[in-house]
């Protein structure tokens, strides 16, 4: 039996009635990373061995503190680790240890998983394509010349490689899809609100990103997230935990699925996207659901106005401060300095219209949950590209007019908070993954994860490992 392939929930109930100790746990997982991390470089700032041995020890006669007790666990490289390198990709912050953990970090460790290092991501956070100055690039598992997408790429790559038995990632535009796509496994955005913002910074108007989980099954994913959701009384906007035991397999008889595909051609994909994701969803028919094609509800470029601009108020407002700063500024990447000064440039009535058409778009998409129980879209418009490029500069002869147009099928999602699960759709003619969003209404995020999970088990895609590694 090879401990890298289980879930973490199975590990934990071996763990829990003492069939396998968490030392056993680590080493197993330690040796995979040793094997093949160097390849694909998906955790970073790796602890010391021994360290990690001693207390994975200690854990083998204490009393268990959570469903993670003993399991190890690699924190994506934007949330701060008390104690641990926290660098946010950035040459600004690469030697940058926290004095504490971020609140989700910090549900994580209490839940007892032992920290082993961190998962890779851009610079910041931003692109779709883990690399970055202090550790480099992350390479898809599946094929060692290509993208394992991001942010959340490294933590994506690791759940393949079976470094990881489950992952925290974050997603403002698709950080949590895209790479899962890329690298065949699960990743779920939840709900805006169901994993809470430390009270830090501004809590009221930045109302887009979420940390949410990442797994090779939808078991993992809903028990992460339970653990990762529920209030923090110093954020405002909270919502209840989540009940991994709503979460289970879900009947899919008369399930209505409307499927959006490449919006009416607004979001054009490249040759064989859509088709295997309409063959993903014939898995759903087989299992009962009802699929029709929908014509595109709101105006696409409507809807990325309104995204650019509020993503740029927001870049612009948190890191000004190091934008101000010469020396600091010098170490930004483009991307980063565009988004901050197309920020700095915006009036009061710019925000404002963006945010209406978001309104807008909300009320739309309301009226669409009375007729489907879920909508469909691919969960990335390109197969992974090379490793070597910093973002995909056209689709189909189609010029991208920015870093991250080219993963706009994600925004209809991420503008209003929608939970979205990204599933694995298979495989293409040139042997790479690609993935499904599942998407759901406001709140109902154990109905999303009921139809995964009957998805996953009539497909179990992650179980078809990296033929190379």
């Amino acid at each position: 039996m090879d401990l890298t392939d289980l879930s973490a929930s199975t590990l934990s109930k071996m763990i829990a009635l003492r069939q396998v100790a968490p030392s056993e746990v680590m080493a197993a997982h330690l040796a995979r990373i040793e094997t093949v991390n160097g390849t694909i470089n998906a955790i970073v700032s790796l602890r010391d061995g021994d360290q990690l041995m001693a207390e994975a020890r200690a854990a083998d006669d204490a009393a268990p503190v959570g469903w993670l007790h003993g399991v190890p666990f690699a924190v994506k490289d934007l949330l701060a680790t008390m104690g641990m390198r926290t660098t946010w990709g950035s040459p600004i912050f690469a030697n940058h240890v926290p004095a504490k953990d971020d609140l989700v970090a910090a549900r994580i460790r209490a839940a007892g998983a032992i920290f082993v290092g961190k998962t890779n991501v851009p610079e910041w956070g931003q692109g779709s394509h883990s690399f970055n100055p202090v550790f480099g690039t992350t390479r898809n598992p599946y094929d060692l010349s290509r993208s394992a997408g991001g942010s959340s790429g490294g933590a994506a790559a690791a759940l393949a490689a079976r470094l990881l038995p489950v992952a925290d990632g974050s997603d403002m535009m698709g950080s949590l899809r895209n790479p899962a796509a890329f690298c065949n496994v699960y990743g779920f955005r939840p709900t805006w609100g169901l994993v809470p913002h430390d009270a830090e910074g501004d809590t009221f108007l930045h109302t887009m990103s979420t940390e949410g989980p990442m797994a090779r099954t939808i078991e993992d994913l809903a028990r992460l997230l339970e653990t990762l959701s529920g209030p923090n009384p110093e954020a405002p906007f909270g919502r209840p935990a989540l009940d991994s035991g709503r979460a289970g397999p879900r009947n899919m008889s008369g399930l209505r699925i409307g499927w959006l595909g490449d919006w009416g051609g607004a979001y054009p994909c490249e040759p064989g996207i859509l088709a295997q994701c309409e063959a993903a969803l014939r898995d759903c028919e087989g299992l009962g659901a009802i699929v029709e094609p929908l014509a595109p509800p709101y105006p696409a470029e409507r809807m990325w106005h309104a995204w650019i601009t509020l993503r740029a108020m927001l870049n612009a407002g948190s890191m000004r401060a190091l934008y101000n700063d010469p020396a600091k500024r010098a170490q930004l990447k483009p991307e980063t300095i565009w988004e901050i000064e197309s920020g700095l440039n915006l009036s009061a009535a710019a925000v404002y219209e963006a945010s209406t058409i978001r309104s807008r778009w909300y009320a739309h998409a309301a009226r669409l949950f009375q007729r489907f129980d879920l909508l469909a879209m691919p969960a990335a418009q390109v197969w992974p590209f090379p490793a070597d490029w910093r973002w995909p500069q056209t689709i189909n002869g189609r010029v991208m007019d920015t870093y991250h147009r080219w993963m706009e099928v994600v925004v209809p999602v991420s503008l209003i908070g929608l939970p979205s699960l990204c599933v694995p759709a298979g495989f293409g003619a040139a042997g790479l993954p690609t993935g499904l969003q599942l998407i759901g209404p406001i709140g109902a995020d154990a109905n999303v994860l009921g139809a995964g999970a009957s998805y996953h088990r009539a497909t179990d895609w992650p179980t078809r490992r990296p033929p190379r590694l």
